[in-house]
């Protein structure tokens, strides 16, 4: 670990045991406050036994005593919440920095893991680049926290941005990196939240962007209002003994039978409209923190111009909702028949459910979508934070398109583990030609060239010393599977893969959008060497002659061998050194890039060392 990344890990730390102090102190008075209530109960229930038992001039006293017990037994509770909440957010709070300790040492068992498998498993580089699920970069990047943010970012990793946007999102990275008490509050937020599928929240925004159904019906409207009054008339006419009972209790049961008739979709709204339960009041906190914080970067103002409304901020649209929530929750309690019966509560919630749906309804979409830029932008400022010798990379359009890298290592190994290389791949029709031995590199190489592309198209920094590359779609052939259910062999599988490959590179002169980086590890392992060897050939130059850049990695080292590979290739290698001792040989690898093709071989070597090298010895039965 470098001394800055260590002065970053001895802060996580700092923080860590400071806000687990703030908890255990806050959690000794979440118990002591169990306590006082028990004792303010008790008292209560004192006073009013005694006061039933009291004389007329002792009944008054032990009447006050009681009403002061039953005030202070609320508010105790109430304060008991809150000092609660405090002790969950403190909670969180040492909990995220002790994270960041372990992202630092990619110690990947002590990261959470409920949201590290999100992805596309249809998307070939998810997988070949460990972008998604555990130790994955997604897990590296697991600071984001809201269901929108962890979408954004999501798309983010799949899809290149255009130059602009890669530009205003890295000037963004830069100004929040620093701001570590306004991301960790973005992410502690948005871990208070109750979980929600994309299919919920997309739910609840067809329902903000619809048409209000209730308010479209006049006569029904009407009916919620008077038949209220007419229940309350006909109580008061009985009280003042005008009317019998069986006035107002008709009006009430008549009540009960309008709303489970013509109210029947009313709790159907309430399940669309509240999908997302209680992250209202967290999704409402969150946008205040974005509307009210001075910023700088382009792309953080324009994220807060997005959050008005009709001359109100987001945020108060946002925690009117979450009022709207708590009072259509009566319908879980105790007292909910006799209040619908008296007042039709829920037609009332429902009005004022869709006056919100007129007034800001259709701007939720964007608010969310702003809301999940921020977050996921603050997730890269983490990384910003945590690295800060990682380097933001120059992005440009100049001509040709080259990939130039120094001390390039791959962001998901550790420091103390991590072997840096200087890489340049390109221009078009060129490629860089990786060999070596059986475990030397050459893949890691392959997936620390493709995990940095993928930060910088991000906008993120990368793990290098300085980087500079155009914007790059990215196409890989590295691990790939055969499919017993599906009757697909491992070189089939590699064929369908490596078809994708071309088409992508064809479609780059047709859309004339950004050059294509390949990256392919040993292809065509599914057939015999001189076969494999001319497959290879024709699939290098048809994307060289597609003007597309890249890294082939290959144990035949006569792959490049024909005239056109070999004046078109860059070769490099890495290698092993073999040390023979007392107990035998041992191989070990420093992970350098050498220029040159590789020379050396060690499968034979490697069977000799694990012991199976007199296999050949034994006569055949």
């Amino acid at each position: 670990m470098t001394q800055l990344e260590g002065e970053v890990a001895r802060n996580y730390r700092q923080r860590s045991e400071r806000f687990a102090q703030l908890r255990d102190g806050c959690a000794a008075r979440s118990r002591w406050l169990t306590h006082a209530r028990l004792v303010a109960f008790l008292a209560a229930t004192i006073s009013i036994l005694s006061a039933i038992e009291a004389g007329r001039h002792a009944r008054f006293v032990w009447a006050v005593a009681a009403v002061f017990f039953i005030f202070l037994f609320l508010a105790l509770i109430v304060y008991h919440n809150q000092v609660n909440q405090r002790c969950r957010w403190f909670d969180h709070l040492s909990k995220l920095n002790d994270e960041g300790c372990k992202r630092l040492a990619r110690d990947w068992q002590g990261l959470p893991q409920n949201h590290a498998e999100i992805g596309d498993s249809h998307h070939p580089s998810a997988e070949d680049l460990d972008l998604f699920g555990h130790a994955s970069l997604f897990s590296l990047l697991g600071t984001v926290g809201t269901p929108p943010g962890r979408e954004t970012l999501r798309s983010w990793l799949l899809e290149a941005a255009y130059l602009e946007t890669v530009r205003e999102r890295q000037a963004a990275v830069a100004e929040l990196a620093p701001l570590i008490d306004l991301r960790e509050e973005i992410t502690v937020r948005g871990r208070l939240m109750p979980n929600a599928t994309a299919q919920a929240i997309e739910r609840f925004l067809t329902w903000a962007e619809g048409e209000p159904w209730l308010a479209a019906r006049r006569r029904v409207v009407w009916s919620v209002r008077l038949l209220p009054l007419l229940a309350l008339g006909a109580i008061a006419l009985n009280v003042v003994g005008l009317v019998s009972y069986l006035a107002w209790l008709s009006v009430l049961m008549f009540n009960l039978v309008f709303s489970y008739t013509i109210g029947s979709k009313v709790h159907r709204i309430f399940d669309r409209a509240f999908a997302r339960e209680s992250a209202f009041q967290q999704y409402a906190e969150l946008l205040r923190l974005l509307a009210v914080r001075p910023f700088t970067a382009p792309l953080l103002k324009r994220l807060q111009s997005q959050l008005q409304c009709e001359g109100a901020a987001a945020h108060r649209h946002m925690r009117r909702l979450h009022q709207l929530l708590v009072l259509a929750d009566v319908r879980f309690s105790m007292l909910y028949l006799p209040i619908q019966a008296l007042t039709l509560w829920d037609f009332h919630v429902l009005l004022w459910l869709e006056n919100w749906q007129r007034r800001a309804g259709r701007r939720a979409r964007a608010w969310l979508r702003a809301l999940g830029e921020a977050d996921a932008t603050a997730a890269l400022a983490t990384l910003r934070h945590d690295h800060p010798g990682w380097a933001f990379p120059e992005i440009t359009d100049a001509e040709p398109p080259v990939l130039e890298a120094r001390g390039l290592g791959h962001p998901l190994l550790a420091e103390h583990v991590r072997v840096d290389n200087d890489v340049n791949v390109g221009p078009p029709g060129r490629f860089l030609f990786v060999t070596g031995s059986n475990m030397s590199g050459k893949s890691t190489l392959l997936r620390a060239i493709g995990t940095n592309v993928v930060l910088a198209r991000a906008g993120a920094p990368v793990c290098a010393s300085a980087m500079r590359l155009p914007p790059l779609r990215l196409e890989t052939s590295m691990r790939v599977h055969d499919s017993l259910q599906q009757g697909v062999s491992h070189f089939m599988a590699e064929l369908e893969r490596l078809k994708g490959v071309i088409e992508a590179a064809r479609r780059v002169p047709q859309d004339g959008g950004a050059p294509l980086l390949y990256l392919l590890d040993d292809i065509l392992q599914g057939t015999n060497t001189a076969e494999r060897r001319i497959a290879g050939q024709k699939v290098i130059r048809h994307l060289m002659a597609q003007r597309a850049i890249g890294a082939v990695t290959s144990h035949d080292l006569a792959l490049a061998d024909t005239e056109e590979l070999s004046s078109a290739c860059d070769p490099v290698h890495f290698s092993e050194q073999i040390q023979e001792s007392a107990d035998g040989f041992t191989i070990s690898f420093d992970y350098k890039l050498r220029p040159g093709v590789a020379t050396s071989k060690n499968a034979l070597k490697l069977l000799e060392i694990v012991g199976l090298d007199t296999l050949g010895d034994t006569a055949a039965c």
